[in-house]
């Protein structure tokens, strides 16, 4: 994942004090999913690789410093359980569909402005790294 803006005026997923944001991400989230269209992939869970970034109201910024408190910000810890629940909480035929439920749901929120999920699926094929897909869902 990158910092380039995904549409025309869009957003870029970087830290901006002008605009009081910060970038919280998550990498390579591995989890045993049950995920895919084949009927070999409903027997049995495979590796799938998450990876989430969030832009964040940034309360302090552009230049002070906040409260030293965890309840002032996002924590990596809930953002990993709730992909973790969703990964593993039964069957998912797509990964796009895996990667929009993960995306919603951490706009639950209500200082997460954006989400970004990348969900990969490094076993697929042997001669590729991984296969997989990027989505965005922000507030309304």
């Amino acid at each position: 994942m990158n910092d380039m803006s995904l549409r025309k005026g869009g957003i870029a997923y970087s830290p901006d004090a002008a605009r009081g944001l910060r970038r919280v991400f998550v990498r390579d989230l591995v989890v045993m999913a049950s995920i895919g269209i084949y009927p070999e992939e409903e027997k049995a869970p495979q590796r799938v690789i998450i990876g989430i970034e969030l832009l964040v109201q940034d309360e302090a910024a552009p230049s002070d410093v906040g409260e030293d408190q965890l309840a002032r910000v996002v924590s990596y810890e809930t953002v990993v359980k709730i992909a973790r629940a969703i990964a593993t909480a039964g069957h998912t035929r797509l990964a796009e569909t895996l990667a929009e439920r993960i995306a919603v749901a951490v706009l639950g929120d209500s200082r997460i402005v954006c989400s970004r999920v990348t969900v990969e699926k490094p076993d697929i094929f042997s001669d590729v790294g991984a296969v997989g897909v990027t989505v965005e869902r922000s507030r309304a």
